[in-house]
């Protein structure tokens, strides 16, 4: 069953859709940025504990050892001096589509390697289903809207850039 939400990301479902924590938090952006530094999964994590969630959906992505059918050897991403106010954009669209109580997403920049966390998004709401919803959403969002731009190098010399 598709479910409406109005613009403030307010609308319920359930059994008790009057009650408070069936809709969005009045301000539930609690954490944005684009770091130099390590990301931490357990910082995001804390950022969306919310007791009227029943759901919390978090994604992390990491860099990888291939792409496209080559090795990475080395990896840096690069951003847009908006890219913050662009993600904040992102996470407000989100919160206005989706019941959210909690929201945080950080994504680094600079010099990577395999393994390291490129970007961590997460996403606490009333429900299992809103929460996944929300937070594809979010990342999917994120990757396609905000200024931020992957530079691949590859064993064999060769590079990329992706997203630029």
């Amino acid at each position: 069953m598709a479910q409406t939400y109005d613009a403030a990301g307010s609308g319920a479902r359930g059994k008790y859709p009057d009650h408070p924590g069936e809709r969005g938090a009045e301000d539930p952006i609690r954490l944005l940025g684009v770091r130099e530094t390590p990301l931490s999964v357990d910082e995001v994590f804390a950022a969306v504990g919310d007791r009227a969630a029943g759901g919390t959906a978090l994604f992390v992505g990491t860099v990888r050892d291939h792409d496209g059918g080559s090795d990475v050897a080395r990896l840096g991403y690069s951003s847009h001096p908006s890219a913050e106010a662009e993600l904040r954009r992102v996470a407000e669209k989100v919160v206005a589509d989706h019941p959210v109580r909690a929201l945080a997403a950080l994504h680094r920049v600079g010099d990577l390697v395999v393994g390291d966390l490129a970007v961590v998004v997460a996403v606490s709401c009333p429900h299992r289903a809103e929460a996944f919803d929300a937070c594809r959403k979010l990342i999917d969002d994120l990757k396609h809207e905000v200024p931020i731009w992957k530079h691949q190098t590859f064993s064999d010399g060769t590079e990329e850039w992706v997203g630029a």
